[in-house]
């Protein structure tokens, strides 16, 4: 019996630390992972589960938008959206895709990605898209907040120091890594709190659960690439022939935007993938009806 409870603790403890590694597809296929399911149990949070299954907040009440996010009802079946697209492009360094707030970490020697959540900037502090280069490793970074955000922070009644010290007040955690781009005012770091991964929570820095910036930390090298994309749509065909298409909920520009419904961009490469005689026009119909935020099949 005991046996049993330390196999069931070692598969929890697993899922919520190694579940965000996958080998790289073969053939250029660009879907990893699969969907799970999770029974709620009493007491639990959305920002709970998606902590122990190391997915954002919102990618997991995009996927299970009936339910109350801070009181989910025990004994309700949860889609936990494991089944990821991964995105166009080289597969080297660490990209970004904004509209999914998601990090992706390509090791292609090992032929595995590392894939985690993160919070970015909120509306107004918008992370920037760009390609750019880590130049700088920082463990345990004191925190030299910039004239703008100190401004903001006083006009709450919370003034902060100019620099604040390394340690558990330090809401970058316990490592930093710089980016090149512009001043070298972006980071991608960690927290000391949960909250805000998974979110637009940041002013225009990426964050990372303490685990996951810890692995990632260790495993980065200064100089490597960083690129930074919003891809709310994304398509593929895969190796086998069947067509996917994932929706995510575009990133808002506007505090107007949060209560509305934001246009989808579209191109032409993506009318013609659609509109194949293959496509299931329903199934294109529901996932850009949803924004689900996960790969759906839609071919016949």
């Amino acid at each position: 019996m005991l046996f049993r409870v330390f196999l069931l603790c070692l598969a929890m403890v697993s899922c919520s630390v190694w579940a965000r590694t996958y080998p790289l597809p073969a053939d250029n296929g660009r879907l990893v992972g699969h969907n799970q399911y999770y029974i709620v149990k009493k007491g639990d949070t959305l920002a709970s589960i998606a902590n122990h299954f190391d997915i954002g907040f919102l990618a997991l009440k995009s996927a299970n938008p009936k339910v109350d996010p801070f009181l989910p009802t025990p004994g309700t079946k949860l889609l936990i959206p494991l089944l990821q697209m991964l995105p166009e492009g080289e597969r080297e360094g660490i990209v970004v895709n904004l509209a999914q707030l998601r990090l992706f970490f390509f090791r292609p020697k090992a032929h595995e990605v590392d894939i985690f959540p993160i919070g970015i900037g909120r509306i107004g502090w918008n992370t920037p898209t760009t390609t750019t280069y880590i130049s700088q490793k920082i463990p345990h970074p004191s925190w030299t907040p910039t004239q703008h955000i100190r401004k903001e922070y006083a006009a709450q009644g919370r003034p902060l120091p100019e620099v604040v010290p390394a340690g558990p007040n330090n809401p970058l955690g316990d490592y930093a890594m710089r980016l090149a781009y512009g001043a070298g005012d972006y980071l991608i770091h960690g927290t000391n709190k949960d909250f805000g991964v998974g979110l637009r929570v940041s002013s225009g820095c990426m964050r990372l659960f303490p685990r996951d910036i810890k692995y990632l930390f260790s495993k980065a090298k200064r100089g490597m690439r960083v690129r930074i994309i919003n891809q709310p749509l994304q398509y593929t065909r895969q190796p086998d022939g069947k067509l996917y298409l994932e929706v995510t909920r575009p990133l808002s520009q506007t505090t107007n935007d949060q209560n509305g419904v934001v246009n989808l961009p579209s191109n032409p490469k993506l009318i013609k993938f659609i509109t194949q005689r293959q496509v299931d026009s329903k199934k294109v119909t529901e996932a850009l009806r949803r924004r689900a935020g996960y790969p759906v099949l839609i071919s016949q």
